[in-house]
């Protein structure tokens, strides 16, 4: 499957089917995907606890929860806690040195000088900055992201879940004083249909993204849009004519109660 084709069809699944199990593999897949994702510094912050409901003790399944959408935490057989481990940033020296054996950084004689008395003192100066929320966030957000392109490319459904409770859930699964929980992501086999109603609703891609300035909207080219069409990325926007009587089917399938959002 083309990289568009997975870009324009994957979005949260929410209702996922509780009685078929994930294989391993698959799981293993997504975070071999995640670790490769770019990160600056090469600190690689991002980390993961996968808690498989079918072989995990009760006490780990319990210290998982999200105050909305609770359903998807109790019907799905897989979540991954992402989490950061802002120690991470500690090795960043040793991190750019390796990059510069790499050969990703630096280029010319004396590149190993001007790493080791510039460099690496200018970032040691702001370590404790870097340990701060903003620039690894985004960074573990392009790793997760990649994990669940592998996992729709696999024929399983994600949903990304925040939750107030990250600092609880981080001591409840033991987890050190130095890492932060970034949100928890149910995985399965989907119970609900790729299309969900059709792609999501998305503001006007005029009022998002600007060229040249903030009062200069980018221009959208008609014949690339078309051509994302044809490609699958860009589909009809929701709701589809019979989302509705898929929703009452899957409320009654997976004996959801009440509204379905907790």
């Amino acid at each position: 499957m083309e990289l568009r084709q997975v870009i324009g069809n994957r979005r949260s699944i929410r209702f996922l089917l509780p009685h078929r199990p994930v294989e391993p593999e698959k799981i293993q897949r997504m975070l071999e995907a995640a670790r490769l994702a770019s990160h600056w510094g090469n600190v690689q912050s991002l980390r993961a606890v996968v808690v498989f409901k079918d072989s995990a003790p009760q006490e780990v399944i319990d210290a998982i929860q999200a105050p909305i959408a609770g359903y998807q935490i109790r019907y799905a057989p897989v979540i991954i806690v992402w989490y950061l481990e802002t120690a991470a940033v500690d090795g960043q020296s040793d991190r750019l040195r390796e990059l510069l054996k790499a050969g990703a950084l630096g280029v010319g004689e004396g590149k190993e000088q001007e790493l080791e008395q510039k460099i690496i003192p200018i970032f040691e100066s702001m370590l404790e900055n870097f340990k701060q929320p903003g620039l690894n966030e985004i960074d573990c957000g392009q790793g997760i992201a990649q994990a669940t392109l592998v996992a729709f490319e696999q024929g399983l459904g994600t949903c990304c879940l925040g939750t107030p409770h990250g600092e609880q859930i981080r001591q409840n699964l033991g987890l050190p004083e130095t890492t932060r929980v970034l949100l928890l992501q149910t995985v399965g086999y989907p119970a609900e249909t790729p299309e969900a109603g059709g792609q999501r609703p998305r503001q006007p891609f005029e009022d998002l993204f600007q060229m040249n300035g903030y009062d200069q909207p980018f221009p959208r080219s008609k014949e690339v849009a078309e051509e994302l069409k044809q490609d699958g990325m860009l589909q009809p926007q929701g709701p589809l004519p019979w989302r509705e009587a898929e929703l009452e089917y899957l409320q009654k399938a997976l004996g959801i109660k009440g509204h379905g959002l907790i």
